[in-house]
């Protein structure tokens, strides 16, 4: 039986599989990034979330690890500053009666004595509860979507499965909870948000 007409198209698949990485390979290979499945130390062409996240040196590579404590350190701070809001937002929306008006029912210069409210930006007089508790509401929607983009990126460079890498994600949740997490229990999910 002769075999020479073959196909030898799955063979050829896999030989140009084998050069079709996760990466570019330019003509240099310098921009080429190592996607990594399985836990690693090794740094050699690793990219983080970027393909221009690019480590070439263990100079990139350790301000790249400071890089990812901050971006840990800071997700931790933007967690107490949400808790801060939504706090003030809680102390608000419990200082305001139900209808300030009323209380200048007799006052006919009552459009002179209304405050404004440096934090929320509104004018307290003819406010209700409901007013004040809505807009604060939009406010924190917005914070919890920034929050959670910021939670799924750290997420994603966790994922890099590079030890040096999630030893930094680790440590820069610690810093964080170190310096701005006193009010807060360390017993928390650790889901992405």
């Amino acid at each position: 039986m002769d075999h020479s007409h073959h196909d030898h198209s799955h063979h050829e698949m896999m030989d140009h599989s084998a050069h079709m990485g996760h990466g570019d390979h330019g003509g240099d290979g310098q921009n080429m990034c190592n996607m990594n499945m399985l836990f690693t130390w090794d740094t050699n062409n690793l990219c983080i979330v970027f393909r221009q996240w690019h480590i070439s040196s263990n100079f990139s590579l350790f301000v790249s690890l400071l890089a990812i404590v901050a971006l840990g350190a800071g997700y931790e701070a933007l967690r107490e500053a949400i808790r801060r809001y939504e706090a003030a937002v809680t102390r608000r929306a419990n200082s305001v009666p139900r209808e300030i008006e009323s209380l200048y029912q007799d006052d006919e210069d009552h459009e002179q004595d209304a405050e404004t409210d440096p934090f929320f930006g509104a004018v307290i007089t003819g406010q209700n509860r409901d007013e004040v508790t809505k807009r604060a509401h939009i406010i924190k929607s917005v914070l919890y979507a920034v929050q959670n983009f910021y939670a799924f990126m750290i997420m994603l460079i966790f994922m890099t499965y590079n030890g040096w890498v999630m030893l930094a994600c680790s440590f820069g949740a610690g810093l964080g909870y170190l310096l701005f997490g006193g009010q807060t229990t360390v017993a928390k999910e650790t889901a992405c948000h």
